[in-house]
């Protein structure tokens, strides 16, 4: 088994000690993957592709036929268990052979309809078996990333990066928003990624107002801003950058506004170390728009986590209390949007060090205002 996932079993076993319960039931992709190294991909929350059940001295993954030969191979360590018919039946019968009667469950995740199968096939047992919810305990591990996980990051931070370089060139006015998506996908196919890590955000002119715009037929033109949020998935880890960018002249009143963005990332960069609190990070940027006037048109928190999803915790927000720790990968990513004018959007993922915040997303394209 590879050391960094044998720690991560270890960690997680512990927290089950301390939760008083007799195994760990993990159902969600990301954690699945990050406590097993098998990769399979759920395609939709009602269709697992396998669950781990993990005891104090047992490492079971119960799935079914379509993912037991993966398992085998990826899962080192793990007793694969593969079922055929109703889950809740197979899993309880694996519950009753380990003699658990407290299992964990991931109640941020795991479906009702699914609890409630799952529950009653357990009380079926002799003697009968409950479940307990677990509160996040492996996002919580998966905050601070390891050696082989911030490589993996990195990787994928040169690949987005030097994608959304080339991108930037090949944009001309008069491509639709979907056509510059489109061409996007095909670079990051022909650099080796495994997918996109997200959705792409291309929005233009009144259109990047929306944080989170849907690619459409709209034409680029000269003089309106244009906001890329990409990423892509490599080796599990996901990347996540922005930039906006504009086809000649900036049109008012966007050269303010982007240098004011520009300045409030600047600021939370600056004051972002091991030992910062989140919501004070998120204040330093929030402080530069809200001095400039723009307060109201910056909405959504500074930064989330990136890793095996591209939105984990810790989150920079007004509200997040968590203290920053070495090997913690965040964004930064401070906007303004001026509803039916547009936006402007600019984001850096870093790793927390404790002298400061290490750029991983290296693409310059920042224009000097």
């Amino acid at each position: 088994m590879n050391s960094h996932v044998a720690t991560r079993i270890e960690k997680f076993r512990e927290n089950l000690d301390n939760a008083s319960v007799d195994a760990g039931w993990i159902v969600r992709p990301e954690n699945r993957r990050y406590l097993s190294g098998f990769k399979a991909r759920d395609s939709q929350l009602d269709e697992s592709s396998g669950s781990l059940l993990i005891g104090k001295d047992s490492l079971i993954l119960v799935t079914d036929s379509r993912f037991s030969e993966e398992a085998s191979h990826e899962a080192e360590g793990f007793q694969v268990e593969p079922y055929a018919g109703e889950f809740s039946k197979a899993f309880s019968k694996v519950v009753s052979r380990l003699g658990g009667r407290k299992i964990g469950f991931e109640k941020d995740y795991l479906t009702w309809g699914m609890h409630v199968r799952v529950s009653e096939a357990l009380e079926k047992l002799d003697p009968p078996a409950k479940l307990a919810p677990l509160d996040g305990d492996v996002e919580t591990l998966r905050r601070v990333k390891d050696v082989e996980e911030l490589e993996a990051m990195k990787a994928s931070a040169r690949m987005i990066a030097v994608i959304l370089d080339e991108l930037v060139d090949w944009i001309q006015p008069g491509v639709t928003e979907r056509e510059v998506a489109w061409h996007l996908a095909e670079l990051a196919n022909e650099a080796g990624a495994e997918g996109l890590s997200f959705p792409s955000i291309i929005a233009s002119g009144p259109n990047s107002s929306l944080p989170h715009a849907v690619p459409s037929e709209r034409r680029l033109g000269e003089g309106e801003p244009v906001v890329m949020d990409v990423g892509v998935l490599l080796d599990g880890y996901c990347s996540d950058m922005t930039r906006t960018v504009f086809i000649g002249e900036p049109a008012d009143p966007f050269k303010t506004v982007y240098s004011v963005v520009r300045r409030a990332q600047q600021a939370a960069l600056d004051v972002l170390r091991a030992g910062a609190v989140a919501r004070d990070v998120d204040r330093a940027a929030r402080k530069v728009i809200e001095e400039a006037g723009f307060g109201e048109y910056f909405g959504h928190g500074l930064g989330h986590g990136v890793g095996l999803a591209v939105h984990e915790s810790p989150r920079l927000n007004p509200h997040d209390s968590t203290v920053l720790e070495r090997g913690m990968v965040v964004t930064v990513e401070p906007g303004i949007y001026l509803p039916g004018k547009g936006g402007v959007r600019l984001e850096e993922t870093v790793v927390v060090e404790e002298q400061g915040p290490r750029i991983i997303t290296c693409c310059d394209r920042y224009y000097d205002w």
